[in-house]
């Protein structure tokens, strides 16, 4: 669901995949291996939103801003289902996370790592490297290269989602039993948890 809004026309790059069911209105740029999941909503009616390449924006999330205001989410931002980023400017290779909303010229530095329903007031600045947590946000702890290691192999499987998408995604009818025979699907990542136990045996 792509739209034209008073002349302007979204560009997204070939490589991107946005799905069917997202909304991508107006002033709105995307560029190489982006990932723009069922449900969410990129707005651009009212200022110019451009995602760098390989950022991922997942199902129901909200990018929008007030009127005459224009923001970037840098290289590799990786925006987690359900969040809201209204007006603010995120750093390359942030994590946003899960139902997270970060407000108007708020401003997430490069490698930060926001939790999961933080709420960030706008107009704070957070620096490079910040763990956020909480109501208002506050910024808790650096991340370390373990946690950032592990967000950036994260985000790179929803730089090759798009590649994949295009390649095998398609509308079908449903099965209505299960076929003997069904395709496992492969663990390939594991939890920040995961992975500190696996570096300690």
């Amino acid at each position: 669901m792509i739209y034209s809004f008073k002349g302007h026309i979204p560009v997204i790059h070939e490589s991107s995949f946005v799905h069917p069911l997202a909304a991508v209105t107006g002033n709105v740029i995307i560029g190489k291996n982006c990932y723009v999941g069922p449900g969410a909503a990129i707005r651009g009616d009212w200022g110019e939103i451009i995602l760098e390449d390989g950022v991922n924006v997942q199902e129901n999330c909200t990018v929008h801003m007030f009127p005459g205001k224009s923001i970037v989410l840098k290289e590799g931002a990786h925006v987690g289902h359900g969040a809201i980023i209204h007006g603010a400017n995120l750093g390359r290779n942030c994590l946003i996370g899960m139902n997270s909303v970060i407000m108007d010229d708020a401003e997430i530095g490069e490698e930060c790592i926001v939790g999961a329903m933080a709420f960030v007031k706008a107009e704070t600045v957070f620096l490079k490297r910040q763990l956020i947590v909480g109501n208002p946000a506050k910024a808790i702890k650096e991340v370390s290269e373990e946690m950032i290691a592990w967000k950036t192999a994260g985000t790179k499987l929803y730089q090759q989602l798009p590649s994949d998408c295009h390649e095998s995604l398609q509308e079908v009818e449903p099965l209505r039993k299960l076929p003997k025979h069904r395709p496992v699907q492969e663990d390939f990542y594991k939890t920040l948890q995961e992975m500190k136990t696996n570096n300690k045996e």
